[in-house]
């Protein structure tokens, strides 16, 4: 459905040649109760530990995500990257790649430039407690040239974030783990669903 999706968007020449992509992460609820009211309540039995994560990668031009991840959360970002990219490059080829600095590493880089054939990834630097240069080709490019005025467009994925919760909510209705990661897929192909309609 997701393929479908992109190929009526293609039709509709919504999606630039050299499209622009944003990747980043997000969390969602698993109960309608708010965060003030468990903050001001502080009953443990509404502590969190861990909760549903999505990472999504999507077009800043459209909002249309051509890629999810769902996880629990708290984890680490820079996993997710390659899994994810892989997905997103069945649905559109990128020309660029804007991503945060939990998704550095140079094997991020490498499978972005030299396997999907992405032209430039601007992936933050995330410095390791060092003030050497990192050794890796890409990481090092992205320490001494940091390309910020296209890194600033990253922004547009916390668009698509908070479009997200303010038309379908930020709380998950399932109880169990699979049916959550379900809803969270839902969402997705909804969102995008959204998106296509408006601009047809």
């Amino acid at each position: 459905m997701l393929k479908a999706i992109f190929d009526r968007a293609k039709a509709m020449h919504l999606l630039d040649k050299a499209a622009q992509g944003a990747i980043d992460a997000t969390g969602l609820e698993t109960r309608f109760t708010s965060q003030h009211y468990i903050r001001c309540r502080r009953r443990k039995s509404f502590s969190r530990r861990h909760w549903p994560k999505i990472t999504v990668v999507c077009d800043t031009k459209t909002h249309l995500i051509g890629g999810c991840n769902v996880a629990r959360g708290t984890s680490y970002d820079f996993p997710n990257l390659i899994k994810l990219m892989a997905q997103a490059d069945k649905q559109i080829h990128f020309d660029q790649l804007l991503a945060d600095a939990g998704h550095d590493s140079e094997q991020n880089h490498c499978f972005c430039r030299e396997v999907l054939g992405i032209r430039s990834t601007v992936i933050a630097y995330n410095q390791r407690r060092t003030s050497k240069l990192p050794a890796g080709k890409y990481r090092r490019q992205m320490a001494q040239r940091f390309a910020r005025k296209a890194y600033r467009n990253r922004w547009q994925v916390e668009s698509v974030f908070s479009r997200n919760k303010r038309l379908l909510g930020s709380a998950l209705r399932p109880r169990k783990r699979s049916s959550r990661e379900r809803e969270c897929f839902l969402r997705i192909l909804t969102h995008n669903l959204m998106i296509i309609r408006r601009a047809a």
